[in-house]
C-alpha cells in the first residue's frame, strides 16, 4: 500500500477520518498547513469539504488489520486515533471489541515501534460512576456493572491498551469527550436529536447528559498533541444538562413544541421489548435497545476542571452550539444535507 502524494513529508495520521470528529479534526490540521494521512473504510464517503485538499491522502485501512496499518506508518510522528465503533446493539458486541479494543492495540503497538506520539479518543462511557451524584472526574475509579453496555466496556478496554502502551514507553494522552455536537452532524449521530424535536417528539426520558462542541474537542486534541503533557487523561465536557432541558432548548430554537410526557420505567421497558419483537419480524436492527434505553435514562454529569486548568481552556457554551446548529440547518424551514 503506497503513500503517494505525501511521500517524503512528515505526516500526521488520523484514523477514522470520514467520521464526524475525524473530519473536523482533519479540517483543523490542514488549515494549520499540516500534511495528513487519513484512514477510512472502503465503503465510507469522503466529506465534500475535504475532497480537494492536496494536504490529505486517503487510505482504505481497517484498524483491525494490523498489516494494513503497518504499511502506512511511514514518516508518521503524530497519531490521532479517532476510529471507533459505536453501537448499543448486543449483536454488535464482537465488532465493538474487534474495532475498539483490538484496533487500538494495533495503533498502540505501531506507535511504540515508530516512536509516534498518540492522542487517543476514548469516551465518557469508559469512565467510572459516582454514588454521591457529583460530577465524574478523571480520578474516579472504574467498577464493572453487569448492566454496562458493550460499547462502554469496549471503550474502557481500549483505554487499557493505551495505558499498557504508556507503561511500555508510549508517548500518549487520552481524551474522554462527552456527547459531541456541532456543525457537521446533520440528521445522524448526535445531530439526530434535532430531528427528533423537528419531527414532534412527545416523550422525554428522566436522564441527563454531558455535551461538548466538536470544535472544542479538536482544538483541545491539537493543543494536547503539541504540548509536553503525556500519560494523562482528560474529560472534555462543556455542560451537563437534563434530557428534558436539552429538548426544550432545541424546541425553542427551531420553533417546535417541546415534549411534555416523561417516560417511566414501564414505558421504557415496553419500548425496547416492542422494538425487539419488531426487529425479529422485519429482520432489521431495533431502533431502541435495552442498552440505549438504559443510557438515555442515566443521570450523568462530568467535570471539566482538569482540562480547563491544564491548558487554560474555555469551552464554547452549549447554547452557542445549539444556536449554530439551528441557524445552519433549521431556520426558515431549510432542509439541506452535509
Amino acid at each position: 500500500m503506497a503513500i503517494k502524494t505525501l511521500k517524503g513529508k512528515q505526516v500526521i495520521l488520523v484514523t477514522g477520518g470520514t467520521g464526524f470528529l475525524g473530519s473536523t479534526l482533519i479540517k483543523l490540521l490542514i488549515e494549520q498547513g499540516h500534511a495528513v494521512l487519513a484512514t477510512k473504510r472502503s465503503s465510507s464517503a469522503i466529506p465534500e469539504m475535504l475532497k480537494s485538499s492536496s494536504l490529505i491522502e486517503w487510505i482504505d485501512a481497517d484498524v483491525t488489520d494490523y498489516f494494513a496499518l503497518a504499511d502506512i506508518f511511514v514518516n508518521i510522528n503524530q497519531v490521532y486515533h479517532c476510529a471507533a465503533k459505536v453501537s448499543y446493539q448486543k449483536e454488535d458486541s464482537y465488532e465493538l471489541f474487534q474495532v475498539n479494543v483490538e484496533g487500538t492495540a494495533h495503533i498502540v503497538n505501531l506507535c511504540l515501534e515508530h516512536q509516534a506520539r498518540l492522542v487517543h479518543v476514548s469516551s465518557i462511557a469508559a469512565l467510572g460512576s459516582r454514588k454521591d451524584n457529583k460530577p465524574v472526574n478523571e480520578a474516579d475509579k472504574w467498577e464493572y456493572d453487569p448492566k454496562m453496555s458493550n460499547y462502554a466496556l469496549s471503550k474502557y478496554k481500549s483505554e487499557l491498551e493505551v495505558w499498557r502502551g504508556i507503561n511500555e514507553g508510549l508517548d500518549a494522552v487520552i481524551v474522554n469527550p462527552s456527547v459531541i455536537m456541532g456543525l457537521g452532524s446533520y440528521k445522524k449521530g448526535s445531530g439526530a436529536i434535532f430531528e427528533l424535536v423537528n419531527n414532534g417528539i412527545k416523550i422525554f426520558t428522566g436522564g441527563s447528559v454531558g455535551i461538548v462542541d466538536v470544535e472544542d474537542v479538536t482544538k483541545i486534541m491539537f493543543q494536547l498533541m503539541n504540548s509536553d503533557i503525556k500519560s494523562e487523561r482528560f474529560i472534555l465536557n462543556s455542560e451537563n444538562i437534563s434530557n428534558k432541558e436539552l429538548l426544550y432548548r432545541i424546541a425553542q430554537l427551531i420553533d417546535k413544541k417541546p415534549p411534555t410526557l416523561k417516560a417511566n420505567n414501564l414505558m421504557l421497558s415496553s419500548a425496547w421489548r416492542m422494538a425487539k419483537v419488531l426487529s425479529l419480524m422485519t429482520g432489521k436492527k431495533p431502533v431502541i435497545t435495552e442498552e440505549s434505553v438504559q443510557a438515555a435514562a442515566s443521570l450523568l454529569a462530568f467535570s471539566n476542571e482538569k482540562i480547563t486548568k491544564a491548558i487554560n481552556y474555555s469551552f464554547k457554551p452549549l447554547n452557542h452550539t445549539l444556536q449554530e446548529i439551528a441557524n445552519t440547518y433549521y431556520k426558515n424551514d431549510r432542509t439541506q444535507t452535509i
